[in-house]
């Protein structure tokens, strides 16, 4: 799976959110200042070559789609940042984030409950 840009991630937010939509739609979603119609049709466009979203024809317009979903991409990215930073380790990523990022025990607690649930 390719990389996001930021502009990249930023759409796929919208599209993700959505579900569907075309260009004004996920402008309209987009924070101020709003990007111009064709940076975002190109980025979709660009999006759609790397296989993160698909499209429907809806009239003369198109009305695009995620085909990868949100939960997917988090995971890969997710397992990118501990493979490149954390040399494969959860529990380095976990250690740097608890000392870099001054979480409290009511906060480290609660992830480890959230985790033993998931298991």
């Amino acid at each position: 799976m390719k990389p996001l840009t930021k502009a990249e991630e930023d759409i796929m937010q919208v599209l993700w959110q959505l579900e569907k939509a075309n260009v004004k739609d996920i402008i309209n979603i987009l924070p101020e200042p709003k990007p111009a119609y064709n940076t975002v049709s190109t980025i979709v466009r660009i999006l759609e070559s790397k296989g993160f979203v698909d499209y429907e024809k809806k009239g003369k317009g198109h009305v695009y789609f995620p085909i990868l979903k949100k939960q997917d991409y988090s995971n890969q990215s997710l397992n990118t940042l501990v493979e490149n930073y954390f040399q494969g380790s959860f529990k380095s990523m976990v250690s740097f984030f608890v000392k870099k990022n001054d979480i409290n025990i009511e906060e480290l607690e609660s992830v480890l409950k959230e985790i033993n649930k998931n298991e």
